[in-house]
């Protein structure tokens, strides 16, 4: 597949990128992938059970090393960096979101938000004006001081989206962002994260559910480790 013309150069590009598990039965988990994500959108990827959705956001996320291809954020070949590099750019340019919140059980949701701001030589005044003013975009300023068992599934999530948005990163990586949440909280989330890509947000989200990806700008299907569809998505109402 041919990496889109969109406007302007993709913030992130997969280029023919390969990763296979195993030794004596390997499993080709990513043939070849190329793909683009460009900014002020948000992409859908899909895809069944073993199809390598999540194979393919950890080579994108820096989390896993391709075994070939490269992976280019602003322009830039990141996926050859050393691991320190890595994580340096994963700590500062990138936002993971994923199923499981990983909110740290004893910290109340703003130290939760701080901790993506370690890396970046703050002062504690500033990291904890810059995780309020994030949490405010969520919608949970009101609950700052909260410890997560104190705070719904869908607020413990959007603590986790506070804390992916923070550093203003590239790329928000979002892993089955809605899968432990109720139906209602699911559509909040699909709500927010709308509304963060109208205000200049760039969000990739691996799903399974049809109804995540018809909110999407695009849609990629993938099948066998193989890319086999990029597509517009079917409009659906986020209230449906």
């Amino acid at each position: 597949m041919e990496t889109r013309t969109v406007d302007g150069t993709p913030v992130l590009v997969g280029d023919q990128l390969c990763r296979v598990y195993g030794g004596a039965a390997p499993v080709v988990a990513v043939d070849h992938v190329t793909v683009d994500v460009h900014a002020g959108t948000m992409v859908a990827l899909t895809g069944s059970s073993g199809s390598g959705k999540t194979s393919l956001l950890g080579l994108l996320g820096l989390l896993d090393t391709p075994d070939s291809g490269r992976v280019l954020l602003h322009g830039h070949d990141v996926s050859g960096l050393p691991d320190r590099d890595r994580t340096m750019v994963r700590a500062t340019m990138l936002g993971f979101v994923f199923q499981q919140f990983h909110l740290i059980s004893h910290l109340s949701a703003i130290a939760n938000v701080e901790v993506a701001l370690r890396y970046r030589g703050l002062s504690g005044t500033e990291r904890s004006r810059r995780a309020a003013v994030a949490l405010d975009r969520v919608g949970l300023g009101h609950r700052r001081d909260h410890v997560p068992a104190k705070l719904s599934g869908g607020e413990q999530q959007r603590v986790a989206v506070a804390r992916a948005l923070v550093n203003e990163p590239a790329v928000i990586l979002a892993d089955e962002p809605t899968g432990n949440l109720d139906s209602d909280n699911s559509h909040r989330l699909l709500d927010l994260l709308r509304e963060l890509v109208a205000g200049g947000s760039t969000i990739l989200v691996v799903t399974h559910d049809d109804h995540v990806a018809g909110t999407a700008d695009r849609v990629l299907v993938m099948r066998d480790g193989q890319l086999v569809t990029d597509r517009e998505p079917a409009v659906v109402s986020l209230r449906s």
